[in-house]
């Protein structure tokens, strides 16, 4: 009965963690329209995920305006993924989470070969404040960006490295099927 009175009382006092999706993607604000490498992307589909009650991060996912977002993802076309913080997260946990679903998703022998370049691409990571944006971006002739708060942090032309990121968010037994379903839903 105790941890009910809790959860009751931090529910009613905590209006952010009574925010609903429409209110949270309007505080993200995500732009209709991406330019990437001279392409115009549009805004396929966005989302906020939710974990333990508490809005985390809002998620947008552009594409070419021909193509669904699934198609986008399934082949090698230019695409970006775009994250809104609510939260501090800690520079650790985010990269604990990421190995935890690579882990999940990718063989050791996979990893291993993509071992250097996810090592450098995780020393670019900061501790996240409320309000930062992270972007990855992915262009076939250019390979993967990482932007934060948009300025470019890190590249590379990998083209497996840019698959293996982008499906912790948008590959199966992810993050987030929930997550995934809503970015790539038609």
């Amino acid at each position: 009965m105790r941890q009910i009175l809790v959860l009751a009382t931090l529910l009613l006092l905590s209006g952010e963690l009574l925010a609903n999706t429409g209110e949270r993607l309007r505080e993200a604000n995500f732009a209709a329209q991406h330019t990437l490498s001279e392409a115009s992307l549009e805004r396929k589909n966005q989302s906020v995920l939710t974990y333990l009650w508490v809005d985390v991060y809002a998620a947008a996912f552009y594409a070419p305006a021909q193509t669904s977002a699934s198609q986008a993802f399934s082949r090698p076309l230019k695409q970006r993924l775009e994250l809104y913080y609510f939260r501090n997260i800690a520079r650790e946990d985010v990269i604990k989470a990421a190995w935890t679903t690579l882990n999940r998703q990718h063989s050791p022998a996979t990893l291993a070969r993509l071992r250097s370049e996810l090592d450098a691409l995780h020393n670019k990571f900061q501790d996240i404040q409320p309000g930062d944006r992270y972007a990855l971006n992915f262009a076939p002739e250019s390979g993967l960006s990482l932007e934060r708060n948009g300025q470019i942090a890190f590249t590379s032309q990998d083209q497996e490295l840019a698959r293996a990121y982008l499906g912790i968010w948008l590959a199966p037994n992810g993050l987030s099927d929930t997550l995934r379903n809503q970015l790539l839903a038609r």
